[in-house]
């Protein structure tokens, strides 16, 4: 080489110069690499298909820090482990809880929340805002909330110190804030402040100087929880106790703590969102499946398919289609379901009276219905049994709702001008201008009194309702208790208004 110097200038460029431009690229893609995700309100089935979503979009969109901005006082215990599960997952970003204090917050993270908030690997709080009370509670007879049994607590209990134990979170605080028994200290170990339960501490005060991991010294500074009384921490007492790496009064000061200058991006319930959350809750699964039952009734009292079936197959595709995008449904569900349509379709049709096939297929129906609300078969843990309980609740109101409006109905419907374009009240006559000296006005007689003791034959089974032809001209008739199938012989025994009743001879 001529020139040294050039070449010992190349070397330096390329060994040094580069590499730090690198960095700089590096870290100024770190900068902007913060998404945050909010957890508001209940926390419920919905809210776990929301977070799934919007954090494997945020993976897929590069970010390295998930903020989880928590604003909640808790809400269902299967939902709050499926989402602390799933962050527990996350193993391509950071994931960062945040209990935040706006002018439209409540500045809580209670319960559910909690649990949340110990599954991320660093917590920060705002000012003024609090965490704990994640006791599992359900609501009683008297509709009151009150505490579950033991198996419920020791399961959760379980989960939140596996959290604790991953995450770095001290053990004692996680504990104390699920179980009433736990008793919480603040202690000097060796000159460092430590926050250890009454166990811990006094398992500590037991081993002998000369036992491996013993402390030279060991103060009790004051009692943080006592036994009986579950454990909430505000922002400062958090830090404090070293549950949160920071406090954070806004984004800005978040970010920063962060080492983040912008946020990618901030995700926000859709609309369709709020429309499953609506559609999964209590009461308007109970009312889709009473409409949906009644209105399969309707439809098989009619030939063909009409309204009511096109009503039903739109409730049942609420319930079944708004739990499937929750990932609740799977195949099982749905033949289940279509198992017990049909057999109650063979009660009604083949079988006379009511018996055990339709009780068998009302009991499937049901089951599917259940399963439909949940994420499991068979519960295994006592909050599930909870859970499924619940469900039992809201299927089996839709049913007796349905089968009381089902027997309405079908003693009413008849008689009632309101269901005559669904239930084909009106008489079949053999001319639109005259015949026999019967009326034609929108298909109602003005003298059905002279059929009374006439006979006839039936054209479209009574089940009660169906149709007859008496004297060669087809009517609406209803039977007087019994089922009678195509082609029977029929005689009027009664005619009031424009029901004609009939018995089978």
């Amino acid at each position: 080489m001529k020139n040294p110097r050039a070449l010992l200038w190349f070397i330096l460029v390329v060994f040094l110069v580069i590499p730090l431009s690198a960095q700089e690229s590096a870290s100024e893609e770190t900068e902007v690499s913060a998404w945050i995700i909010p957890i508001e309100g209940d926390i419920e089935p919905s809210l776990v298909t929301f977070v799934r979503r919007e954090a494997r979009r945020a993976l897929e969109g590069g970010a390295q820090y998930l903020i989880f901005e928590i604003d909640t006082f808790g809400g269902r215990v299967d939902s709050a482990l499926q989402i602390t599960s799933f962050i527990m997952s996350i193993k391509k970003a950071k994931t960062v809880a945040w209990v935040r204090n706006s002018e439209t917050s409540m500045g809580v993270s209670w319960s559910a929340g909690a649990l949340i908030a110990l599954s991320c690997q660093e917590i920060y709080m705002a000012q003024g805002t609090s965490i704990g009370a994640a006791a599992p509670v359900t609501i009683g007879a008297d509709g009151k909330t009150e505490g579950t049994g033991e198996k419920t607590v020791a399961a959760v209990r379980s989960q939140i110190a596996a959290l604790a134990e991953k995450n770095g979170y001290p053990m004692g605080i996680a504990l104390a804030m699920v179980d009433y028994d736990v008793e919480l200290w603040e202690t000097e170990v060796d000159g460092t402040s430590r926050v250890l339960s009454l166990q811990e501490l006094e398992r500590l005060e037991g081993m002998k100087p000369a036992q491996e991991g013993a402390p030279k010294t060991i103060r009790r500074v004051g009692i943080i929880s006592p036994a009986g009384k579950l454990l909430s921490l505000t922002a400062g007492e958090a830090y404090r106790y070293g549950l949160t790496r920071g406090l954070a009064d806004d984004r800005v000061e978040l970010l920063a703590a962060l080492g983040a200058k912008n946020i990618l991006e901030e995700s926000t319930p859709s609309a369709s969102d709020s429309v499953i959350s609506l559609l999964v809750s209590g009461p308007v699964q109970g009312l889709l499946i009473l409409i949906g039952l009644i209105m399969i009734f309707m439809e098989l009292q009619s030939p063909g398919f009409g309204i009511p079936g096109t009503a039903a197959l739109l409730c049942f595709v609420l319930v079944f289609g708004s739990s499937f995008l929750l990932g609740r449904v799977g195949s099982l569900e749905i033949i289940l379901f279509m198992m017990g349509l049909g057999l109650l379709a063979v009660e009604i049709f083949l079988i006379p009276g009511f018996g055990v096939i339709g009780i068998a297929g009302i009991v499937l129906i049901a089951f599917s219905l259940i399963l439909s609300m949940q994420d499991f078969i068979i519960p295994r843990f006592e909050w599930e049994w909870g859970l499924m309980g619940r469900n039992a609740v809201v299927v089996s109101t839709g049913l007796l709702a349905a089968i009381v409006g089902i027997a309405v109905i079908a003693l009413l419907g008849p008689k009632t001008r309101m269901f005559d374009i669904l239930m084909l009240k009106t008489r079949i006559d053999q001319t639109a201008s005259e015949g026999s000296g019967w009326q034609n006005d929108g298909g109602v007689s003005s003298d059905y009194m002279q059929l009374m003791g006439k006979r006839g034959k039936v054209v479209m089974a009574l089940h009660p309702i169906g149709k007859a032809e008496i004297e060669g001209e087809i009517f609406q008739v209803e039977s007087d208790g019994s089922f009678v199938d195509n082609g029977g012989e029929i005689k009027v025994v009664k005619v009031q208004g424009n029901t004609i009743t009939v018995r089978s001879v």
